[in-house]
């Protein structure tokens, strides 16, 4: 375009609203600020993104899936290919910084192991990207403060992967519960966990953040945290054990109970773990039980109490779609996350908490 053009648009701006307002380059710039859709990038390729995040981002209807971040040539190579992603848009870890030149990519989504979670959102947030982190959301309170600091300091939002906030079933049991509907809760018990085969996943390194306490031990926590709806006040025990120490080693929880309290004497019982297949919350209320089974799973949930079931059908992945779409509109839309990095550190505190209880067979104060 000419310079000519473009000093007869802005004219014609000016003529309309008496003041010119814009400048050249805000004016061509417009199209990136108000985008229809923004461009994903995901970091790791494991299975989460490959069976779960990459087919959602075809459903989703905010943002697509633009680039990509992997250490291993060959899947960048397959992913290319797939998804037809242009070379520009794939980085591997030695060049990620580089994304920041990149107005493809509008939100960077970290699903990594735990132990990576707060280098690779901080360099995301520093290259003026969103950010989207996996959860759990770090390995201590100290690395998701740092998280929530880099993203706030850059002006950029930060999103935790919580699924299930976003899916209709979870909604509809928490607006029982928030709404008192059957009356005050009294007490929760919580419980999600499968049976984990795997003998070198991260899910097995400690010091890549494994334990099932970090992974599946979330849910649980959630769990009694939404299905209070308060914040607990302490741990009042915690016991982390193995049935096969040869896997989980030095200490590393293949199971994990623990008994939260919750402000007015109310207890939540939860377990998790690697060795059982288990999923259940259940709610008891002053008028009655809220029993959700199963709790977490992708396919769906099904609900039941005195007030009837509940149980909205969907199919895989619908959960990652909805929440990407959530967390796109957001941005977008310049209001807050449904799950921002503070909801993360309240979970990973109590993480924390509940180790240290474990270790010193005491009451831990929140």
């Amino acid at each position: 375009m000419s310079t000519v053009s473009r000093r007869q648009i802005i004219k014609t701006i000016a003529a309309g609203s008496g003041i010119i307002l814009l400048s050249p380059k805000t004016i061509f710039s417009a199209k990136r600020l108000y985008k229809d859709k923004l461009g994903i990038a995901l970091v790791g390729l494991g299975y989460y993104s490959t069976d779960l995040l990459a087919p959602a981002l075809q459903q989703t209807k905010h943002c697509y899936l633009a680039g990509i971040v992997t250490g291993t040539p060959a899947k960048a190579e397959a992913w290319k290919k797939k998804y037809n992603i242009p070379d520009k848009n794939i980085y591997n870890y030695q060049n990620f910084d580089s994304i920041a030149n990149n107005p493809d990519i509008d939100v960077v989504y970290v699903v990594l192991p735990p132990s990576m979670h707060k280098e690779y959102v901080v360099r995301a947030a520093n290259a003026g990207k969103h950010v989207w982190c996996e959860k759990p959301m770090g390995m201590t309170e100290a690395e998701c403060k740092a998280m929530i600091t880099a993203c706030k300091a850059n002006k950029r939002s930060l999103a935790i992967g919580y699924r299930l906030h976003h899916e209709p079933n979870t909604q509809a049991w928490r607006k029982i519960v928030k709404e008192n509907q059957l009356g005050k809760v009294t007490k929760v018990n919580c419980a999600a966990g499968y049976r984990d085969n795997r003998t070198d996943h991260w899910k097995q390194k400690k010091e890549m953040g494994g334990g099932v306490l970090y992974d599946m031990g979330v849910y649980s926590i959630q769990g009694a945290r939404l299905g209070t709806n308060m914040e607990p006040v302490a741990i009042v025990s915690a016991q982390t054990s193995t049935t096969r120490p040869e896997i989980y080693k030095n200490g590393l929880d293949e199971t994990t109970i623990a008994t939260l309290e919750f402000p007015g004497g109310v207890l939540a019982d939860i377990k998790t773990s690697f060795g059982e297949n288990v999923n259940f919350l259940n709610i008891t209320c002053e008028k009655g039980e809220i029993k959700v089974q199963p709790y977490s799973a992708y396919n769906g949930q099904k609900i039941t109490s005195p007030l009837g079931t509940i149980e909205h059908p969907y199919n895989i992945p619908f959960q990652q779609a909805t929440q990407m779409d959530d967390d796109a509109l957001s941005i977008m839309q310049k209001k807050p996350m449904m799950v921002p990095g503070e909801e993360g550190l309240r979970d990973i505190r109590i993480v924390e908490a509940i180790y240290k209880s474990a270790a010193t067979k005491q009451r831990v104060s929140l």
